[in-house]
């Protein structure tokens, strides 16, 4: 629901259009055409380097109350994909992988994210944005290249909340574009995301608690920009892998918090689990381990692990400490009311005017 100060605003961004006609998909082949055409210029990119991105991820923002985080987490299931979205992933619906479908998306947001040198938010929103969608819209079948138009809008969307140079839709076609849109096309695509998501772009995610559970697990201070870049690689992570949708954002950020700071040790487990009240203790547990099974197996792979600035103590009486100082904290937080308030060359994909 949009606030009422802003129905004025909201109105003139409605669209008329049915679902089908904003894909095209009330349409035969015959009324789209293919054309050959060369690739724009790259347009410069938007950050020096890494570092200055992780930085603004986490910390250009105020410190967290724990009223503002116990109101985030009463509506981060608002901003979550359908129930039952990864079972979905788990089957075939007729000839649509959809698993396949979310993998090749994710792919080519995320390189395009490295092209432009956005904001890791960015990429978190733009992966928010198409597993909400996925799990409400059935895609079509045999029609590969929504895909790919899907990709764009998403990563278009979520440039334009967090970006503060925000290429123009057909200039994000860049990495690896075997098919490219008109703007009017990825435009109206945008407007079928919007509308399916209800307008609720200012996604609640792991990225919404993480500052938090870094400063409470460090004793309120600001961690390192080490750990900030730590839980940065392990945030993008956890978005990318399917194995972490069942999991809470508030969840994923406190397992990735813990994974930052402290070391897998069986008894420090055990104790973190009969105290953790804030969050589910058992999920959250879960989240951790799978975390430390993804990094052991090399799915997961943390730019800083080869790194002696990123280890870890090895003291199990320091250990313990950061377990038993994680659990008081999600203790004491529990006792907030919830409720309170491009390409050489490309194929371009033209659509015709009746889309």
């Amino acid at each position: 629901m949009v606030p009422s100060g802003y129905d004025c605003a909201a109105s003139v961004l409605l669209c008329a259009e049915d679902n089908a006609a904003i894909l095209g998909l009330d349409d035969d082949e015959d009324d789209c055409s293919w054309a050959a055409a060369a690739g724009s210029a790259t347009p410069p990119r938007v950050a020096a380097d890494a570092a200055a991105a992780a930085e603004g991820f986490l910390v250009d923002h105020p410190v967290q109350s724990d009223e503002c985080v116990a109101a985030l987490v009463a509506t981060e299931k608002e901003h979550m994909p359908a129930d039952g979205y990864p079972q979905m992933l788990l089957r075939r619906a007729g000839a649509l992988d959809l698993a396949a479908v979310r993998r090749d998306a994710i792919d080519w947001i995320w390189k395009v994210i490295e092209h432009f040198n956005f904001a890791p938010l960015t990429a978190v929103l733009s992966v928010n944005y198409l597993d909400r969608f996925l799990s409400v819209y059935p895609l079509p079948e045999g029609k590969a290249w929504v895909t790919q138009l899907l990709a764009v809008a998403c990563l278009s969307l979520a440039s334009k909340m967090e970006e503060t140079y925000v290429p123009l839709p057909v200039d994000l076609q860049v990495v690896e574009a075997t098919s490219a849109f008109e703007g009017k096309t990825i435009k109206r695509m945008e407007l079928l995301v919007l509308s399916t998501l209800k307008w609720r772009m200012q996604a609640v995610t792991a990225c919404s608690f993480i500052d938090y559970f870094l400063r409470k697990f460090n004793d309120h201070d600001a961690p390192s920009m080490l750990a900030f870049s730590r839980s940065t690689d392990l945030i993008l992570s956890t978005a990318k892998g399917a194995d972490f949708l069942v999991f809470r954002p508030s969840e994923i950020a406190a397992s990735v918090a813990l994974a930052a700071f402290g070391e897998r040790n069986t008894s420090v487990v055990e104790r973190a689990t009969t105290t953790c009240k804030y969050i589910n203790k058992e999920r959250v547990l879960r989240c951790y381990e799978l975390i430390q099974d993804k990094i052991a197996m090399g799915t997961i792979v943390l730019k800083s692990a080869g790194s002696s600035m990123f280890s870890v103590p090895q003291s199990p009486i320091v250990s313990n400490e950061l377990w038993a100082r994680a659990a008081l904290i999600i203790e004491a937080v529990n006792e907030n009311d919830p409720k309170r308030d491009r390409l050489r060359y490309r194929t371009v994909y033209i659509c015709s005017d009746e889309l």
